[in-house]
Parts: C-alpha cells; structure tokens; sequence
C-alpha cells in the first residue's frame, strides 16, 4: 500500500508529467517531458539526449505495461500512484526508468564540466522544465546536503531518490520538482 507521503508526491510528478493537462498520461506527455529534458543538454550532446529520451520510452512503457489496467493507452492518476508503487520504483526498475534520467540530466546541466551543479545550473534545470522559479532557491538549499553551494551527483540521486522512495514527509528530496509538506 502506497503510504500518504508517496501518494501526494506521486500525485504531483502525475500533474508535472501530464503536459496536456488532461488528467491521463500518453505516450505523448512522455515525449514531451523528454522534450523538455533534452532540450536542457548542448548542441552536440548525443549521448545524454538519447540516454534521456531511451529511459522516458522506458518508463512510458512500464507504465503501459503495468499500469494501464483498462487497457486504454492512457494512465490515469490513480493508475500512475499504483505503478510507481508496485513497479517503476521497483528494483528491477529503478535504475532504468528514473535513475537513468537523473544521471543523464546531471551530465548534461554540468556544463561547466566541474562534476557538480551550482545554483545557476540548478535554476536553469527548474526553469526549463517548468517548475516555477520561486522554488528553486528553497530546493537548492535542502538538495545541497553538505552545503558546499554545490549539488553532487550524489546528492541529486540522494535526492531522486527521497523523492520517489521516502515515506518521510521531511526529506529533503521530497523538494525536488518544488515545495512539500505541511509548511509548502
């Protein structure tokens, strides 16, 4: 059973993720989302921008597959809180399906090549995925665990990985795509 914690986080990846606003997820949102993430790499950065995209079209079809319990093409809100629970955030699929994004992602934002992201990059991230601005300097300051005005790729997938895995309501990678909790 999906604890309260994850269920409302789930919920809202659910409506960053449905680009059409629709309230069910397509192949097409998953696309766009690539979209969105791709277009943060450099021209010419082929290997992160197919990293991306293959593991969007990964986590589309583990959504499909067990998700879409009606068999209609689409994942409904309720579907997606059921499957990122039961399988996408799995151990046979976590890697593949969200951890390769977040690795792929971090690659790209570093373009200054210092194997970190400071705040400027972060920003960056926040806005050209959507998220509004106004968070991103919150976000910043409880994803920089050792708060060394940087995020280590370590500490991103610490962070991605709190947000999709963590029951408790204070962790810092709850914050990742904007505020959470009771005081957000």
């Amino acid at each position: 059973m999906t604890s309260a914690v994850k269920s409302q986080k789930f919920s809202i990846l659910f409506d960053w993720i449905d680009q059409g606003g629709d309230g069910q997820l397509t192949r097409d949102d998953l696309r766009s989302m690539a979209g969105l993430f791709t277009g943060l790499a450099a021209d010419g950065d082929d290997a992160n921008v197919t990293a991306m995209r293959d593991a969007f079209e990964e986590m589309w079809r583990l959504l499909v597959k067990h998700g879409d319990t009606d068999g209609d093409g689409q994942v409904s809100r309720q579907e997606f809180i059921a499957v990122m629970e039961a399988n996408i955030t799995s151990p046979q699929h976590f890697e593949s399906a969200v951890l390769a994004i977040a690795d792929a992602l971090v690659k790209a934002l570093d373009t200054d090549g210092d194997g970190v992201l400071n705040r400027d990059e972060y920003v960056r991230m926040y806005t050209s995925l959507g998220i509004p601005q106004e968070h991103s300097g919150e976000a910043f300051t409880r994803l920089d665990r050792d708060g060394d005005g940087t995020i280590s790729h370590a500490e991103f997938r610490t962070a991605i990985t709190e947000f999709y895995l963590s029951a408790d309501v204070d962790a810092p990678g709850n914050w990742l795509i904007g505020p959470f909790g009771p005081s957000a």
